[in-house]
């Protein structure tokens, strides 16, 4: 094993998606399985080439949702008909139309915050201490990554296979 101590791993520098997309397919046809790619935007079939499963982020979504949806109706309910049951005109102390904007600003309300703690929580953020690998891949540029952690890191070898799969740039990126 040829790494340095404080080596965290190997990146390439790659100036299109198409080929940075075939680089991680190739990566995961070797047996990675940590390693990640950067971007400046969206790249539509990455996720499928590094082997990302689908989040699970969108039942968190649905189930705050609903929580906070059924809560904001049964506290309606249960404040009209047994808390403070006042009789308005002759409605019914549970009248649900009445009750809709409130049940639905709370739906909202609640699936909204759930999302972005349960996104917070997933990317591990906030990562007050990392470092930029390149500060050129949020501008146009698209990086695959590898780290010391992957099984069988070979400096040298993955610094072959980066330049092998057409990376412009391949560094080694320090702790």
């Amino acid at each position: 094993m040829s790494s340095n101590l404080n080596t965290k791993g190997v990146i390439g520098i790659f100036d299109d998606p198409e080929t940075v997309i075939s680089a991680a397919q190739k990566a995961r046809k070797n047996g990675w399985r940590k390693f990640d790619v950067y971007t400046p935007f969206p790249v539509h079939g990455l996720s499928e080439a590094i082997g990302i499963p689908r989040s699970k982020i969108p039942w968190v979504t649905f189930l705050a949702g609903l929580a906070g949806g059924s809560f904001g109706f049964m506290l309606q309910a249960w404040t009209s008909a047994v808390d403070w049951p006042i009789n308005i005109g002759g409605k019914p102390f549970v009248s649900w139309p009445a009750f809709i904007p409130v049940t639905f600003e709370l739906t909202i309300l609640i699936a909204g915050l759930s999302t972005a703690a349960a996104l917070f929580v997933t990317c591990g953020l906030p990562k007050l201490n990392e470092k930029p690998m390149a500060l050129s891949l949020t501008d146009d540029e698209f990086g695959l990554f590898v780290p010391a952690t992957e099984v069988g890191f070979n400096r040298d070898a993955v610094t072959q296979f980066l330049k092998e799969a057409n990376a412009n740039e391949v560094r080694d990126v320090q702790e």
